[in-house]
């Protein structure tokens, strides 16, 4: 079987090295403020040490949340089948297959590596997709998984959580020597309320760190959500499948009852369709495009290949 590599747009690739580039410039900059202002250097260890083991151990955390588990070519030999075939026709290693029984259809990959990788569906996705559109909603996780996106995306976080760490070291070392006392008058008045106005800099610093992280993750997370769609398109020839699978299971992502919500967490920004999110500005945060902007891009690809969609 003649291979096939993963195709990605230049322009989405250099949008994408342009998020990036500002994720590590801004938080550089925030965290270049907090040294000055404070040691911080126990707080980048204790928080280092923390991302070594999320990066090592946060795959098996994702699966354990959904209460995924491995299954075996014997236990099921279509969904095996369908990773054998795009993992030969991509040349690329076969990751661990596992399956979680939820009532919602989706899916989604973890793994700090091509060879270390887990690709997850639920139960429900066996059910409503055919054939076709299982092995488009497959290509796109192992597009996931060959662009090393889980590792991207952990490392885009992890500015946000260095600086989460640095500013509760500058309040720690800000509270030593406070007795309590609050004097109406006189040089300690003075201290409290000059401590009053640092502590509002660092309130709105925060805000806008959380705001700006948000906004520069989530776009970062929407283009690679694009370029996977357009890696798997390239990879199956069938654009077509990919745009009715992505149809069907986001109408139904909007009817998953909340408790499932609750247990799904973080996981469901890793999924194929993002679990229904909801809040104040949850359009800016969206971890994944718009259903619409997804199945233009496909359109593209499609005519590209002179398949346009049906």
């Amino acid at each position: 079987m003649p291979t096939t590599r993963f195709r990605s747009d230049p322009q989405l690739t250099a949008r994408m090295v342009c998020v990036v580039v500002l994720v590590i410039a801004f938080h550089a900059v925030v965290f270049a403020y907090l040294a000055y202002a404070s040691d911080v250097v126990m707080a980048a260890v204790l928080i280092g040490g923390a991302l070594l083991a999320q990066w090592w151990f946060g795959d098996r955390a994702a699966l354990k949340a959904l209460g995924a588990r491995t299954v075996t070519a014997e236990e099921q030999p279509e969904l095996h089948g369908v990773v054998d075939r795009l993992c030969a026709l991509a040349d690329r290693p076969k990751p661990t297959v596992a399956i979680a029984e939820q009532p919602y259809a989706n899916a989604f990959a973890v793994g700090r590596s091509p060879r270390h990788a887990t690709v997850c569906v639920t139960t429900t996705l066996l059910d409503v997709l055919d054939g076709d559109e299982l092995e488009a909603v497959i290509a796109h996780e192992l597009a996931h998984i060959a662009h090393r996106d889980v590792v991207v995306m952990t490392g885009a976080a992890s500015f946000r959580l260095l600086f989460e760490a640095a500013g509760r070291r500058v309040q720690d070392q800000d509270a030593e020597g406070d007795d309590g006392k609050r004097p109406a008058t006189g040089p300690g008045a003075t201290q409290q309320r000059s401590k009053f106005r640092w502590w509002m800099i660092v309130f709105w610093l925060y805000a806008l760190v959380y705001y700006i992280s948000g906004l520069l993750g989530s776009a970062l997370s929407r283009y690679r959500e694009l370029s996977a769609d357009r890696s798997a398109s390239y990879l199956t020839g069938n654009p077509t499948a990919l745009a009715s699978a992505l149809t069907k299971l986001s109408g139904g992502s909007e009817q998953i009852p909340d408790r499932d919500l609750r247990a799904v967490g973080s996981v469901g920004e890793m999924m194929f369709v993002p679990m229904r999110q909801v809040g104040y500005l949850r359009s800016k945060f969206q971890t994944h495009p718009p259903v619409s902007e997804r199945l233009d891009a496909l359109a593209d690809v499609a005519a590209d290949l002179g398949r346009p969609l049906g």
